[in-house]
């Protein structure tokens, strides 16, 4: 039933906390502009040619 789809969506949403993928992006050149990042939430998930590249949820 519909009830019961319903119940597991919740479920699903509250153990993964699935959001709108909408997300902020930055790139850090150096160490310290990498420490900064974490500093205020970013997650790295990212690098190529000595770039890190940093996100977090909008």
């Amino acid at each position: 039933s519909i009830q019961s789809t319903l119940i597991y969506i919740n479920i699903e949403q509250a153990m993964f906390k699935t959001y709108d993928d909408q997300f902020i992006t930055k790139v850090a050149h150096t160490p310290e502009e990498a420490c900064k990042l974490r500093e205020v939430g970013f997650a790295k998930f990212d690098d190529f040619d000595g770039v890190h590249l940093y996100s977090k949820r909008k």
